[in-house]
């Protein structure tokens, strides 16, 4: 079914008469009628119960309409957007991040680098940390990762950002907020949710306190959960300080340990366009006057 025979079958569906619903069309009757029935046998069921008083919609055809009108609003505002972005700019670099904090100056950089470059959009996608599969199959033209998790990928070029440190998430009220830094021995007789994905820097961290304190501690299965657990009171935990959403909801502590989570931007490594390249460098730049950022 095209285009045209979708714009056919839901003007039909609000006159409720081919002869109304071609003239409104500017076809022939004969014409409507054609393409109606070639989209029910494409279709395999029937949309219209035909009568002398006109054509009516059968149930399974209203359901369908229903859906016809969405992908026809969707469609038209995909077309609106590309004829803005084409009157506009003359290409898009795409970002590839778990979360708007994952690259915290994300923001200030697309809007230094759109002034200097005109024609020039940047596009965030937010995809799930750790998840390269659109990258690779080049929907995004750059993605935010930990080192760790790309450094074995094939035809990657990777652009260190920063080292992220590692913290603690308690709630504000927690006595343990009020320190500047928190130590190991802090942790004894607390609850840390350990888990979810976390990257090996930190299950080493995870592993050290837990021999050294004997802390309770249980499996949590991502960061949303684990703050969500957090708020409940349910434990505490060690994160990476990229993941820190600067709502100010929690207290994010400095940890005392050397370990830091290396994060990357990856560019395809055939990429040669240098408004790619210009942005990687104009990122880097910003994270290399702010290496403590997250505090």
């Amino acid at each position: 079914m095209n285009t045209k025979q979708m714009e056919y079958v839901l003007a039909l569906a609000e006159a409720k008469n081919f002869n109304r619903a071609a003239e409104n069309l500017f076809i022939s009757q004969p014409t409507l009628t054609y393409q109606i029935k070639a989209v029910e046998d494409e279709i395999g069921f029937a949309l219209f119960e035909r009568s002398g008083r006109g054509a009516a919609l059968t149930p399974a055809g209203e359901q369908f309409c229903t859906t016809l009108r969405n992908i026809r609003d969707e469609l038209k505002r995909a077309t609106e957007q590309g004829q803005n972005f084409s009157a506009r700019y003359r290409t898009d670099i795409t970002v590839g991040l778990p979360m708007r904090s994952a690259i915290y100056f994300l923001p200030q950089a697309i809007e230094i680098f759109e002034k200097e470059n005109e024609a020039v959009s940047v596009t965030p996608h937010f995809l799930p940390l750790a998840e390269a599969a659109s990258f690779l199959k080049g929907e995004e033209d750059i993605l935010f990762a930990m080192e760790h998790d790309v450094k074995y990928l094939p035809d990657v070029t990777l652009h260190p950002l920063f080292d992220s440190r590692i913290y603690l998430i308690t709630e504000k009220s927690d006595p343990l907020a009020q320190n500047a830094t928190v130590h190991v021995e802090n942790l004894a007789g607390r609850t840390l949710m350990v888990g979810g994905g976390s990257p090996p820097q930190l299950r080493r961290v995870q592993q050290r306190v837990i021999e050294a304190t004997g802390v309770s501690y249980f499996n949590s299965a991502n960061h949303d959960t684990t703050l969500t657990n957090v708020a409940a009171k349910k434990g505490v935990c060690l994160a990476p300080g990229f993941l820190n959403d600067q709502s100010g909801e929690f207290a994010w502590t400095p940890f005392d340990c050397e370990e830091t989570v290396p994060c990357v931007l990856c560019t395809h490594k055939q990429e040669n366009r240098k408004e790619v390249m210009d942005f990687v460098k104009l990122l880097q730049g910003i994270y290399k006057s702010r290496p403590d950022f997250a505090v």
